[in-house]
């Protein structure tokens, strides 16, 4: 099989990015370091052929076909070790970690993620201390919810597990023309820089209960799990109101409140 035959498999919700534009606007986005660079979903290589240039990439493709076509067009790379192709299914390889890390070096994790896996793979570098910078295209939908500010209407748990370990912007958005085939809505790139651990498991939990019903009030939705009279308490005491929406509420009040209840 040769790269001009290749159809983009639904099942693994492949769309080549083929504008260079944004290929170049990735590049030059990557945060200056010595890291490795982890590509996940590297699909025909467009943005790989950049990547090396810029460090030693350690790509994972879980399209065996694919995998094939990598392994030839980067021959070269691969026997210089400029490049380590994993052929399967990356979310594996975490799996298999003990430690919850992808690879045992700091690394940056720069891809065009395939959208149904997306959310999962970035929640995943979150939590991964090896993991230093993340950036990533998705869907535009995800890239606003990563990068969102309190008050926002998309702000979410997404928004405050993101700034509870760095900073997100969103470096260009992307439209459907720029990929093959072309996807049927937007997307874009964005930057996580991080310079804390991800939250423990429990702070999560409680987000999930306060993010539960996002058009209630918060006092409604965390009175479902927690104590009304000590919640009531604690809002006073940190200045919310009862009628405070969840999206209205900042990343550093929601580790207070979750500190206190």
């Amino acid at each position: 099989m040769n790269e001009n035959s290749v159809v983009a498999k639904k099942k693994f919700g492949q769309n080549f990015l083929k504008d260079e534009s944004v290929l170049h606007k990735i590049i030059q986005s990557k945060p200056k370091n010595d890291n490795k660079i982890v590509e996940i979903g590297p699909g025909l290589g467009d943005l790989t052929k950049y990547l090396v240039d810029v460090g030693s990439v350690e790509a994972f493709e879980v399209d065996t076909d694919l995998c094939k076509i990598l392994q030839e067009k980067f021959k070269k790379e691969i026997n210089t070790k400029q490049l380590h192709l994993n052929c399967g299914d990356v979310l594996n390889a975490w799996q298999s970690s003990s430690e919850g890390n992808l690879i045992d070096e700091p690394y940056d994790l720069v891809a065009n993620l395939p959208y149904y896996i997306a959310t999962n793979i970035i929640l995943k570098a979150l939590a991964d201390t090896m993991c230093k910078n993340i950036l990533v295209m998705t869907q535009l939908e995800v890239a606003e919810k990563f990068c969102a500010e309190a008050g926002e209407k998309v702000f979410g748990s997404l928004g405050i597990i993101t700034q509870s370990v760095g900073t997100a912007k969103i470096v260009v958005k992307v439209p459907p023309t720029a990929f093959e085939p072309p996807p049927k809505i937007d997307s874009a790139v964005f930057l996580i820089q991080k310079d804390k651990d991800r939250s423990d498991k429990d702070f999560e939990d409680m987000l999930r209960v306060a993010f539960m019903q996002p058009r209630k009030t918060l006092m409604k939705n965390l009175s479902s799990k927690y104590e009304k009279a000590k919640l009531q308490e604690v809002f006073q005491e940190l200045g919310l109101t009862l009628t405070i929406r969840p999206h209205q509420v900042n990343t550093k009040d929601y580790h207070q409140l979750y500190k206190k209840i």
